[in-house]
């Protein structure tokens, strides 16, 4: 048998590839008693985490570039609180890799963007570049050419202290704002996060906002060869006619205009950015209720002219600070004071899947805690026409988003997510739920993309020549229909009793088929990854109806039986968005482990091997509070990243993770050995 090697998750070759049809496990069956006092111990855990209000919230954990940019914020704007921004400062001390770099998540290669982020950071809280860390990181940038090899947002981030050139960086222009919707390029045509990034960014590129810094804080030695002797533009493509080519070609002709003031819109494309944002900060925890996008509004805000004390200005700095997370006494994984952010907060999601995992765990569809979450969760039912109707047009309004507070982008993921932990408890206001779950449902059905799939916030954004835009290389620019959240929303609509007669349900599987992957499983989006996506596309499947034993679900249980790690467990590393052929290769993690053994189970496979070792995993691993732990061995507290932001660029670490996927996977389990053994 190949030995496992955790450190780079290599799987197991014999073992974990047995028959699902074979002997009950013998020597490996923990006897239902321990499962479900496991169950018992996660469920008590997971209640003493409830809010007074009803919901739960888990930490939203993500890299230091959002410590450097809170650096950056408040040296740019002069505000701040000196004792945080310190203490930011050491969080991203926290983070760096031997090598000198910082990664994108634990345990990943460093990446150039994060690394002049972090260096720059650290330059402008005083540090010289004598420093034997930055000696360190500097030899890191330079060896993985420089600060132009960095993408548009950190460049110009860079451009507003003067260590970029504006003209250098791609052009994003406010008058795109002005673009109608039935015009080919409009911001209605790219991702919703995208939008709330790019509208007042592009009011930053227009009003080119410069804070002249001390020699000692600039960042010239991390151009290779110098600044003066570096080429700032983006390259051009090697072949003459393409794409890349004919839109840095639009840019040098906007940069041109720019140079000559021909710009007649600017004043009315600014004033309409401006309408835009104010827009949506009504009814939302800032700007898109994510991390940058609510910094590009204060950057953009103050630069449009508004002063420190004004009322938009105190909310929107507000809602930003709302992020963070003081530590000035450290935590016991690393008891030094530090500040991070998180990119948002995760309430509606955390709660909804909460919620379902405790229904399914067998607390009373009538227990005050599930009446008290439901009701929060009702309470936060979206009653507003948001960016959405753009496109979906005569669907009244229904759903949930991720947020707090966020009245102009529902999304489908959640809203299938709210659906199924509704569908878990009798709540006194009968007609309220029924109504909430109509609307949502319809809502849902009008957010159906032509090919059969579901996106999360809009409905056919797929103009993928939007990805050669010079100013896309952030590359989340669309958000495309996906496999995970189109399995989710058929285990929502079989749960309200839809089935394969409804035409659009069958789009929506013939979909999931089309886009499975050669070795039987499937792209996740919105989790890490293959592991994620198989997870959801099965449970779908099995909702709907769809026979466990046709070659499709056969084929993608047998890759995840295939994959599993020697120690019983599974684990994926957010480096296969990167290379494919490593799917389902990592160190063991609960949260995987668990979408594992769910997408085992909704394949049909109980019995095998494969299904005990996983499960004898998570008994083995919960802590005796009831809880998971996924921290990375000598990694300072850090843990394991199992969410996506986006693919390649931005990963998430969601700590209730690890205990509400557990606690559905050791429920599913008992209740599918409790029914063969009837």
């Amino acid at each position: 048998m190949q030995e496992n090697d955790l450190r780079s998750g290599t799987p197991a070759a014999t073992t974990a590839s047995a028959s699902p049809a074979q002997p009950r496990f013998g020597r490996l069956d923990l006897g239902l008693d321990r499962v479900r006092a496991a169950v018992s111990t996660a469920k008590e855990w997971l209640l003493g985490q409830q809010h007074a209000d009803g919901y739960w919230c888990g930490e939203l954990e993500a890299d230091v570039m959002l410590e450097a940019d809170y650096i950056f914020l408040h040296t740019l704007l002069g505000t701040g609180d000196p004792g945080k921004m310190q203490r930011a400062m050491n969080e991203i001390l926290r983070h760096q890799n031997d090598d000198g770099g910082w990664s994108l998540y634990p345990g990943g290669p460093s990446n150039i963007n994060y690394g002049v982020k972090a260096y720059h950071a650290l330059k402008l809280m005083g540090w010289s570049q004598d420093d034997p860390i930055l000696v360190k990181a500097r030899e890191w940038v330079l060896a993985n050419g420089g600060v132009v090899e960095c993408n548009t947002f950190t460049k110009i981030y860079l451009c507003a202290f003067g260590q970029y050139d504006y003209d250098a960086v791609p052009a994003i222009p406010p008058e795109i704002v002005l673009a109608p919707n039935w015009f080919y390029f409009n911001i209605y045509e790219i991702s919703s996060w995208s939008r709330g990034i790019l509208v007042p960014l592009s009011i930053m590129y227009a009003k080119k906002p410069l804070k002249l810094l001390p020699a000692e804080q600039g960042i010239d030695e991390l151009f290779v060869g110098g600044r003066a002797n570096s080429d700032l533009h983006l390259r051009w493509d090697k072949k003459i006619v393409s794409w890349r080519n004919f839109f840095l070609f639009l840019d040098r002709m906007v940069h041109w205009a720019e140079r000559i003031h021909i710009r007649p819109l600017r004043k009315v494309a600014l004033k309409k950015a401006e309408e835009w944002m104010l827009e949506r900060f009504e009814g939302s925890d800032g700007l898109g209720a994510i991390y940058p996008a609510m910094l590009n509004a204060i950057v953009a805000l103050r630069h449009l002219g508004y002063s420190l004390d004004d009322p938009q200005m105190i909310r929107a700095m507000d809602e930003f600070e709302k992020l963070g997370i003081d530590c000035p006494e450290g935590t016991p994984e690393y008891p030094v004071p530090t500040f991070r952010m998180q990119p948002c907060l995760s309430p509606v999601w955390d709660t909804a899947q909460v919620v379902s995992s405790l229904g399914e765990a067998g607390l009373s569809s009538t227990d005050p805690r599930m009446i008290k979450a439901a009701d929060w969760l009702l309470s936060k039912e979206n009653r507003h026409k948001g960016d959405w109707a753009q496109k979906v047009k005569n669907v009244e309004p229904g759903g949930w988003a991720f947020f707090f507070n966020n009245i102009h982008y529902p999304d489908v993921d959640d809203t299938g997510e709210v659906l199924l932990a509704l569908k878990m408890v009798d709540h006194p206001q009968e007609a309220r739920q029924h109504d909430a779950a109509e609307r949502a449902i319809n809502w849902v059905f009008g957010m159906q993309c032509r090919n059969g799939g579901w996106a999360s916030f809009d409905r056919d954004n797929t103009k993928m020549i939007f990805q050669y835009i010079p100013f896309a290389d952030h590359n989340a620019m669309l958000d495309p229909p996906t496999v995970d959240i189109t399995g989710r929303i058929l285990e929502t609509l079989a749960a309200y009793g839809y089935t394969r007669r409804d035409k659009r349900v069958e789009a929506a599987v013939q979909f999931i088929l089309r886009e499975q992957e050669s070795d039987g499983s499937w792209f996740g989006r919105w989790g890490v990854n293959y592991l994620y996506g198989t997870f959801l596309v099965l449970r779908g499947l099995e909702a709907i109806g769809f026979d466990t034993n046709e070659p499709q679900v056969q084929q993608s249980v047998e890759w995840v039986r295939s994959v599993q790690n020697n120690d019983g467990g599974w684990g994926e590393t957010c480096g296969t968005y990167d290379n494919p052929g490593s799917r389902g290769v990592g160190p063991s993690t609960p949260s995987q482990t668990a979408w594992a053994l769910l997408a085992l189970l909704a394949g049909g496979d109980t019995r095998s091997d494969s299904v005990a070792k996983g499960v004898r995993w998570l008994v083995d691993h919960q802590a005796e509070d009831g809880s998971w732990s996924e921290l990375v061995p000598g990694r300072n507290g850090e843990s394991y990243y199992t969410g996506t932001g986006f693919p390649r660029v931005f990963y998430l670490g969601y700590h209730l993770y690890k205990q509400y996927f557990p606690l559905l996977a050791l429920t599913t389990y008992d209740k599918c050995m409790s029914r063969s053994d009837a």
